[in-house]
């Protein structure tokens, strides 16, 4: 901290005999609207947006370019057409809205749907992947939303948004080797859904994406928003 800004959102402070003090002021208040309930536009946007919305915050990735270039780790916040920037400290907690989570800093970067975040970075990490899956034809199909490595899953969920079309009367939703792990007798119709709860969560060490599989014949066309969850556990950093 200096004489002339705050500890922990450097925010500046008025001066004695200051000329021009609502310029000061302004400045604070703006950092203060976009850091109070902070939300993350994104933390892997490298390039800024062409329109700067006043108050609008995003994470600055390493390697950033143009307004944002030499930035990297800090939040830009949108001012004035401009941009302001913040360095987060350990503990500091925001919503990454492209990532639909909490983030939690761990004085290093945002550790995307940390629970709990140690000292040296371990910490439960809850994850999920999700995408409106466009139905092609054929009896089974891997989808797009894949369940990376070494996570604990716990369900996955969906949701039917067009008309299973085709020779099918249900169908099932797993991964490879196990095509109902999350259901199966599943509606076609619109609005159909799945919560496929496990009783038992399932590990993965290999990267798995879910899988569709028509029931009673196959699939010609329709379009399905599929989720997975899981847990991680996120290891300690070698250094710090």
């Amino acid at each position: 901290m200096t004489a002339h800004d705050t500890m922990r959102l450097k925010m500046p402070l008025l001066q004695p005999a200051q000329a021009q003090k609502h310029v000061t002021v302004n400045e604070a208040l703006m950092r203060l609207d976009g850091m109070v309930n902070l939300v993350l536009q994104s933390i892997s946007v490298r390039l800024p947006p062409l329109a700067v919305i006043d108050g609008q915050c995003w994470g600055v990735p390493s390697g950033a370019e143009g307004a944002w270039a030499g930035q990297g780790g800090r939040i830009a916040i949108g001012s004035n057409g401009g941009w302001v920037f913040v360095t987060p400290s350990a503990g500091m907690r925001g919503f990454v809205a492209d990532r639909g989570a909490q983030a939690i800093h761990d004085g290093a970067e945002w550790v995307v749907g940390a629970v709990t975040l140690g000292g040296y970075g371990s910490g439960m990490v809850a994850g999920m992947a999700e995408a409106e899956v466009s139905v092609g034809s054929g009896a089974s199909f891997e989808t797009p939303v894949i369940i990376p490595d070494g996570v604990m899953v716990i369900g996955a969920v969906a949701r039917v948004i067009e008309p299973l079309r085709g020779s099918l009367s249900k169908w099932r939703l797993g991964t490879k080797g196990a095509e109902d792990r999350f259901g199966k007798g599943l509606g076609i119709q619109k609005n159909s859904w799945a919560r496929g709860i496990l009783g038992s969560p399932v590990s993965y060490y290999a990267p798995a994406p879910l899988v569709m599989t028509a029931e009673g014949g196959e699939f010609a066309a329709g379009r399905v928003r599929l989720a997975v969850h899981w847990w991680e556990l996120r290891l300690p950093r070698m250094e710090g």
